[in-house]
């Protein structure tokens, strides 16, 4: 498992009973959360005097029970700045554990010893566009959502990047990479957060089980004669690292040699001293960058 260990304005302080107990700067939040099935004592004070609290209804979706914190605030990791925002549907805008594989492509860009160009797909609020920026890579950051994009900008001007080489794109990923290979465009790596579910432009259906595969044949066509690294990620319940590792040797490694490393991603939880798993992740590697990896 890659675990998330090194942030200061974050932590996973608890977890159970279907919740997860965090701190996100000077503020306490309870979320829902499917993995922590376990049902240990909630003994940490903080449990039961948060700023915030999402809550599960019974008949689908939720609210927020309790919010007692600014609509939004900074936090945070090494040199980086995130806006906070509780969203309506339990999200903060961040995902913490992905905190991981920032540090894994800021090294990768930071040893290539030549300009890395990233395509970000399905960026969301641009985490690892941020991370890759300030590494040093230019970027391409392609959400179908506006209002992420421009949180995306608000994230990189928070960290001192609004001048970085990011290209902010809204557009459906598959139809904007189809126009990257068209016009001849090629990446040096990409990274990647498709959904579980959802539907396109044209209300199509995306359903990670069955898309992700053409989608990979696609996006392995925008790769550069020389690419450094491509990074999937995935938040599908029951999809096993191994089935990103077995996508990546077929599409990738076959045609560049190199190497796949696929994990799980997971919280520190600091009560209990065990990690919170969060989805998993696969990293393919160049062969040079691998071999640093090993």
């Amino acid at each position: 498992m890659w675990v998330a260990d090194n942030w200061q304005d974050y932590e996973l302080v608890d977890c159970g009973g279907g919740e997860k107990l965090e701190r996100w700067g000077d503020y306490i939040l309870v979320r829902p959360d499917p993995q922590a099935i376990w049902q240990t004592p909630r003994n940490h004070p903080l449990w039961r005097k948060p700023n915030a609290r999402y809550a599960r209804s019974a008949t689908g979706g939720g609210a927020w029970a309790k919010k007692d914190v600014p609509a939004q605030w900074k936090v945070r990791y090494r040199e980086l700045t995130f806006q906070v925002k509780p969203m309506n549907f339990k999200h903060t805008g961040l995902f913490p554990e992905q905190a991981a594989n920032w540090d894994f492509a800021m090294e990768q860009i930071r040893r290539a010893g030549r300009p890395i160009s990233v395509l970000n797909l399905f960026a969301y609020t641009g985490g690892a566009t941020v991370a890759c920026a300030a590494a040093g890579a230019s970027v391409c950051h392609v959400d179908a959502a506006r209002g992420m994009v421009s949180w995306g900008r608000e994230n990189a001007k928070a960290s001192g990047l609004e001048n970085a080489p990011i290209r902010w794109i809204v557009d459906d990923c598959a139809k904007f990479v189809e126009r990257e290979i068209r016009r001849g465009r090629r990446y040096d790596a990409v990274i990647m957060d498709p959904p579980s579910y959802g539907r396109g432009p044209s209300g199509e259906v995306w359903k990670l089980e069955d898309n992700l595969w053409p989608f990979m044949e696609l996006v392995a066509g925008v790769l550069s004669d020389e690419p450094l690294f491509f990074l999937i990620n995935s938040y599908t319940t029951g999809l096993a690292p191994s089935v990103l590792t077995y996508i990546l040797e077929t599409l990738i490694t076959s045609k560049y040699g190199g190497h796949t490393r696929s994990e799980e991603l997971g919280l520190a939880v600091t009560e209990s001293g065990l990690a919170l798993p969060c989805g998993a992740s696969g990293r393919w590697m160049a062969g040079e960058a691998a071999a640093k990896q090993s």
